[in-house]
């Protein structure tokens, strides 16, 4: 809990008063209930919650605001007078550009249906405080410290849940609710939602609406008459659910104080609305540094970096320290598998698309082969897994509207493995899986698609989708499905086979338990490709095991993926060293690589 112990109720004190007696100490005087309700905040973990409207001198306000630890983002919620508690500290201060929503809990009605596929239930567990954490980084906000779950919170007063799939175990949504008549000794009645998250990854729709809800019959159930939360106003998804459970907008304001976590919210708009998200990710992390950033083009992702003296032009994680060399070996797939095979790295057979006969030898040789443009990026014209000459063929047609040349290779089991290398380091690794959907009994097979096409878009800031083409056909027919049949309810279906997460594939970091053989494959055909900044592509059985086989390199691989490892950190760094804290660049040269 906080300093003055918010949610201690007024018993403690006078069992405190007793004690003092007791060792014949004599109380000079005694806290009314009055006083016990004055000046109240809570600690939730990321920041307090400071209930303004218990503060009745502007000056005691600020000062606790003032008083934000630097990891940590205080909220000051229900201020009366937010112009004059601004006014009181322009330069420290500002009013968050946020609506307040309230839903009456008298008139609250519970969901029909209830969701499946998942389960919500409240926080029991260090590996959920771990994953909640994971989530908060993932979305931007604030990590909790670990120890505060079990140390720190009481759970008559804070009520954290998540959302966990029911096959996989994973934790795919979290929320927290705060009881503020416990809060603030019932100063303040009603209870709010912070620190709603849902994951990307999430299988089933419906995450963020389930908790919400349970919160909502959490506090129902307490006899609490309403629940709010403050939303961006510029949030429109998060806006239309709200209000679709019946939460009413009401005149209710938040102050924060100006730090790096709130930069965003009162340093003006973004250089430009239509950045896509991996030029963002980087030229968010060199504006906390003070470093200059210039767009040359958003729709391109073009942008220039400047910082005590040197210029870098930018395309998203492309600069000019990658030579023009090093990105045409990774545009030629057959070039840069033969590098990286004379450097020592695991490749899978390949030839280069001929004719019939030589095509079918190879297909005969190695069962099942993979067909895709000699040059090209995203995955587009790429088939996987092809058994017959008659798909070969068809393939290689497809692939020639992206590349003159057409190379056909050995199709290797196993899960999609990509490596970030910066600075010829591995900074993250990821699993990156293919596109799949999830039958209810009603949809058909193309309308699943469609809708997690548009849930993979909103996650992704219309960065990934599910494009329904031949190989989207060709997946389902190998399946005994077709477009229009409806997938049975809880069937799960992969309806690509490749993993790329621009044809709606999705991302999962397994940085920590990446296996050392991977790691220095990794390096070493970054090395031999000589290319700074790449994204190194493995088929692996698991990453944990040291069996792989080099797929391709990235010269350009999309930082935002990669959330919560510091990929755009690791590139401003490489960027500009300078920029590098002092203390941690001395730890960097101490250690080494």
């Amino acid at each position: 809990m906080a300093e003055n112990e918010p949610s201690r109720p007024k018993g403690a004190f006078d069992h405190r008063l007793k004690r003092m007696r007791e060792h014949g100490l004599k109380p000079e005087f005694r806290l009314e209930e009055s006083e016990l309700q004055k000046d109240r905040y809570i600690n939730c973990g990321w920041g307090r919650l400071v209930f303004a409207n218990t503060y009745q001198q502007t000056d005691k306000l600020v000062e606790v605001l003032r008083n934000e630890r630097p990891d940590r983002r205080d909220i000051a919620f229900y201020v009366r007078d937010p112009h004059v508690l601004v006014g009181s500290a322009p330069q420290e201060l500002f009013l968050d550009p946020s609506h307040t929503f309230r839903l009456n809990l008298s008139t609250y009605r519970p969901a029909r249906n209830q969701r499946k596929g998942f389960t919500v239930r409240r926080l029991s567990s260090r590996s959920d405080a771990e994953a909640i954490n994971e989530l908060y980084i993932s979305r931007g906000m604030v990590p909790v410290p670990p120890e505060f779950f079990w140390s720190d919170l009481d759970p008559r007063t804070i009520t954290v849940l998540v959302a966990e799939e029911d096959e996989t175990g994973l934790i795919v949504g979290t929320a927290m609710g705060v009881d503020h008549g416990r809060a603030t000794n019932n100063a303040v009645h009603g209870s709010s939602l912070w620190c709603l998250a849902v994951s990307p990854q999430a299988r089933f729709p419906g995450v963020g609406e389930a908790l919400v809800r349970r919160l909502a019959e959490v506090f129902n159930g307490k006899g609490t008459p309403h629940l709010d939360l403050s939303v961006l106003h510029d949030n429109g998804l998060a806006i239309g659910l709200y209000e679709k459970l019946g939460f009413e907008r009401v005149p209710f304001f938040t102050v924060k104080r100006k730090n790096t976590i709130n930069e965003a919210l009162f340093a003006g708009p973004a250089l430009e609305d239509n950045l896509n998200p991996y030029a963002t990710i980087v030229i968010n992390e060199a504006r906390r540094r003070g470093i200059q950033a210039e767009i040359i083009d958003a729709a391109g992702g073009f942008y220039r970096l400047s910082y005590g003296g040197r210029s870098v032009a930018c395309r998203e994680s492309l600069s000019e320290f990658t030579s023009a060399v090093a990105m045409s070996l990774c545009d030629d797939k057959a070039t840069t598998r033969r590098i990286v095979k004379r450097a020592g790295v695991e490749v899978p057979g390949q030839i280069l698309a001929g004719s019939a006969d030589e095509n079918a030898a190879f297909l005969e040789k190695h069962g099942s082969v993979v067909v895709k443009p000699a040059r090209g990026e995203q995955g587009k014209g790429i088939a996987i897994d092809l058994s017959t000459p008659e798909e070969v063929m068809a393939a290689i047609e497809i692939a020639k509207t992206f590349s003159n040349d057409v190379l056909i290779e050995e199709f290797v089991t196993g899960q999609d493995l990509r490596l970030v290398v910066i600075d010829y380091k591995v900074v993250a690794t990821a699993l990156r899986k293919p596109a799949e959907v999830t039958g209810n009994g009603r949809a058909t097979i193309g309308e699943l698609i469609d809708i997690q096409s548009r849930r993979r878009a909103a996650a992704t800031g219309g960065e990934s989708k599910i494009v329904v083409d031949d190989e989207v056909e060709r997946c389902l027919s190998a399946k005994g499905f077709k477009l229009e049949d409806v997938l049975p309810e809880g069937s799960r279906l992969a309806v690509r086979r490749t993993a790329n997460l621009h044809t709606g594939g999705t991302i999962h970091d397994v940085t920590g338990e990446t296996h050392h053989t991977l790691i220095d494959a990794a390096v070493k055909a970054a090395r031999a490709i000589e290319i700074p900044v790449t994204g190194i592509d493995f088929m692996v059985k698991d990453p944990r095991q040291p069996e792989y086989r080099f797929i391709e390199a990235n010269e350009r691989p999309g930082l935002a993926n990669h959330e919560p490892q510091p990929t755009a950190e690791r590139f401003v760094d490489f960027l500009f060293p300078l920029s590098v804290p002092q203390p941690v660049r001395t730890t960097m040269n101490r250690t080494g690589p």
